[in-house]
C-alpha cells in the first residue's frame, strides 16, 4: 500500500513522516495554497529525505515551462497535476520530462458520473489520484468522496485515494475500496502545512491493523 503525505513544509517533519512509513512526500507548488513552499525550500526538504522517497511536486494549471523549471530545480521524482489539465497537456508534459519521472493526474470526483473523465487519462499518465470535489478549493479540503461511487472503480493504471482521509476512517475506506495507495494532507495536520506526527503514527497503526 503506497502512502503519500502531502503538503510538507518542514524538513524535520518530512524526515519523521518517512521514518514512520510514508514512501511518497508531496510538496505544494501552487502559490495560492496555504501549504505553498518555494522551489528553493522544496529542494532543501527533498534533498534531506532518503533517496528512495518519491518527491512529488503538486501543480495546478501551471504552464509547461514553469513545471519543468521547478522539477529540475527542486529535484522532484514525480509531478502531480491537480488542476484542469487536459489529456493533451499531459501528453505534452510527458514528452518534456524524463521517462522515469512519474506523472500523476488528480481528478476531483463530484459524483459517480465524474469517474467517466478518468478514461481519457489512462494512456497519458502513470497514476490517477481521486480527490473530493470542492467548488473553491483544489485539495486539502477535509471532505471525503462518496466511497460508494468508487466501489467498482478498477482502472488499468494505479490509483490513489484522497479526500478527507484520517487515521479514524482509513480502516473503513480500505475495507470498502482497493486503491493502490492513499494520499493525506489535512487529515494529519494541526494547521495547513504543520503535520501532527502522532496522527501520522496512528494512520500507519490503522493501516497495519494495530
Amino acid at each position: 500500500m503506497r502512502v503519500k503525505i502531502c503538503g510538507i513544509t518542514q524538513i524535520e517533519q518530512g524526515q519523521a513522516i518517512v521514518k514512520l512509513g510514508a514512501d511518497s512526500i508531496g510538496f505544494i507548488c501552487v502559490t495560492q495554497s496555504p501549504r505553498y513552499i518555494t522551489p528553493d525550500r522544496l529542494r532543501a526538504i527533498a534533498d534531506a529525505l532518503p533517496k528512495a522517497t518519491i518527491k512529488v511536486g503538486v501543480f495546478a494549471n501551471h504552464d509547461l515551462r514553469e513545471i519543468c523549471s521547478v522539477l529540475h530545480q527542486a529535484h522532484l521524482s514525480a509531478i502531480q497535476l491537480h488542476g484542469a489539465e487536459s489529456p493533451e497537456f499531459c501528453r505534452q508534459l510527458r514528452q518534456e520530462i524524463a521517462p522515469e519521472i512519474e506523472l500523476i493526474k488528480a481528478l476531483r470526483i463530484k459524483s459517480a458520473e465524474s469517474l467517466a473523465q478518468t478514461s481519457a487519462y489512462l494512456d497519458c499518465v502513470d497514476t490517477l489520484l481521486l480527490d473530493a470535489y470542492h467548488p473553491q478549493m483544489l485539495g486539502g479540503t477535509g471532505h471525503t468522496i462518496n466511497w460508494q461511487d468508487l466501489a467498482q472503480f478498477k482502472p488499468a493504471i494505479p490509483w490513489l485515494l484522497a479526500g478527507g482521509l484520517t487515521p479514524n476512517n482509513i480502516g473503513e475506506a480500505l475495507s470498502r475500496l482497493q486503491p493502490n495507495g492513499i494520499d493525506l494532507s489535512s487529515g494529519v495536520e494541526r494547521s495547513p502545512g504543520d503535520k501532527h506526527l502522532g496522527q501520522v503514527a496512528q494512520l500507519f497503526a490503522a493501516i497495519n491493523g494495530n
